[in-house]
């Protein structure tokens, strides 16, 4: 039973073997069948079809395109100057919304700063009526100097005379004492009245600073009244709005911020290369054309401009420059400061150039031309600059044909046939060793046959179905591949 079991298997195996073995020959028979139509004389070249161009010589524009942020370089943070209550908050006070140049945003309670005014009022009254009251306080001062001096000199005329009476012996000594006690006691008196004139002038200037300190008291009231009622310096609109009305708010306290939208630049950061792209030959930043474009998705909103400064410093840890560029946009426009942008920067424009497709070129230079018997040769040429998918070279033969995409297979000396270019001779499916092939001519729905059998059958390489469409549509088809695909429908069938 063991042998019998043992001799099936073999059998069994025996077939398998045997079966593979079928297999691999009907897919060789197969696959040297369907070199119909394909074969080549042992002394013909292969050559691939491959897409070309001309080299032109151009004048390119190119740009620079960077990325960054829409800013703004005129803003004002409203803060309350006095502290107090809000007791009035106009409609238009809200985030995103639109003001006018004076139109009122916010009122603060002005009870306090409306008396403090008044305080700084009644003490200005004070000091003025002060400087009133000190100015004829020296006019008296002055009149009472003036008698003190007169009532002196009579004083001094009566000694002089008693003097001389004492002298003829008409008086006594007493009475020169007399009146030389009471010249001295005028002269302390005028002593006394400068004194007094002096204080009184005194007491003018103190007076005037007392006036200038309250006049300043009174400007400083009458600001910080006036103050109570915050209205809009110019035409913006509103951010970061933070009021309620009720509230009691401190001094200096922000309560929104203001944003003038025809005030914008466009901030991005761009390479060390291309900065130095930008850059004159007196090493001046050049004020080069900008293009500011803001993604909306159906709707892109672009605006121009014009690259105004750089950056100041360079942030440690951060590559190339920030540039600032100053935009032409008024204030209906779209843009808001924090827009995330595109910046497109015109370039000086390059002469005697040509544009080529960026699979045209290697990093290091090197493009494939083609010669007039459609050789590929190799030369390097000098990348001036990187547009998208293109690049613009220099140092090429113009009017040269040449392949703008690189495949693995081409190389110097490999001969091609640019697409859409007709070949030298028609394909044919055998060697042709011993002469041409018979070419017969079918007639339509003969054609048609073959060509739907061809273009259905999923087995069959793309190539190799347009050689045979190719064959096909032409007025007179090889007979013997007519034969090999009526053959195979046959078999099909």
């Amino acid at each position: 039973m063991r042998f019998l079991i043992r001799g099936i298997a073999g059998i069994l195996m025996l077939a398998a073997t045997a079966g593979m073995i079928a297999f691999g020959v009907l897919v060789l028979m197969e696959a040297r069948e369907g070199d119909d139509g394909r074969g080549r004389p042992d002394d013909e070249e292969r050559s691939f079809v491959v897409n070309a161009a001309t080299l032109e010589q151009t004048t390119a524009y190119p740009k620079i395109v960077a990325y960054g942020e829409i800013r703004s370089w005129r803003s004002l943070e409203l803060r309350s100057s006095a502290g107090g209550r809000l007791v009035e908050i106009s409609p238009v006070f809200r985030d995103g919304a639109a003001v006018k140049a004076g139109d009122l945003l916010f009122l603060i309670d002005p009870a306090e700063a409306t008396a403090r005014l008044a305080d700084a009022r009644a003490a200005l009254a004070d000091a003025e009526a002060e400087t009133a009251e000190a100015d004829e306080a020296v006019i008296l001062a002055e009149m009472e100097h003036g008698a003190a001096l007169r009532q002196r000199d009579l004083r001094r005329q009566a000694l002089m005379r008693q003097r001389q009476l004492l002298a003829k012996g008409f008086a006594t000594e007493a009475s020169v004492e007399e009146a030389a006690l009471a010249f001295a006691s005028a002269e302390q008196a005028v002593l006394g009245r400068a004194q007094a004139l002096i204080v009184a002038r005194k007491r003018v200037e103190r007076s005037a600073f007392g006036v200038t300190r309250a006049q300043i008291a009174l400007d400083d009231a009458t600001r910080i009244a006036g103050e109570t009622r915050v209205a809009a310096p110019f035409d913006g609109l509103l951010s970061e709005v933070d009021a309620v009305l009720g509230r009691l708010v401190t001094a200096n306290e922000k309560l929104g911020v203001l944003i003038d939208p025809a005030a914008l630049e466009a901030v991005f950061r761009v390479s060390n290369a291309q900065f130095a792209r930008l850059i004159d030959e007196e090493g001046a930043l050049r004020q080069a054309a900008v293009t500011v474009t803001l993604d909306l998705g159906d709707l892109p909103v672009s605006v121009t401009g014009t690259v105004e400064r750089a950056a100041a410093v360079v942030v440690q840890g951060q590559s190339g420059r920030l540039v600032y560029a100053k935009l032409d946009a008024g204030s209906s426009t779209i843009l808001r400061p924090g827009d995330f942008i595109t910046a497109t920067i015109e370039e000086p424009a390059l002469q005697d150039v040509a544009i080529v497709p960026a699979t045209a070129v290697t990093a290091d230079g090197r493009i494939l031309l083609l010669d007039a018997e459609s050789r590929i040769s190799e030369r390097t040429v000098r990348i001036l600059r990187r547009q998208g998918d293109s690049l613009i070279v220099a140092g090429v033969p113009y009017g040269a044909s040449y392949i703008t995409e690189r495949l693995p297979q081409l190389g110097p000396g490999v001969k091609v046939r640019p697409a859409g270019q007709a070949p030298d001779a028609p394909p044919r499916p055998e060697s042709g060793r011993g002469g041409g092939e018979e070419l017969i001519a079918i007639s339509d729905e003969r054609r048609k046959a073959l060509i739907a059998f061809v273009e259905n059958n999923r087995h069959m390489p793309e190539d190799r179905k347009a050689s045979l469409l190719q064959l096909l549509n032409q007025p007179e088809v090889p007979k013997r591949t007519i034969e090999r695909l009526e053959a195979r429908m046959a078999g099909q069938g």
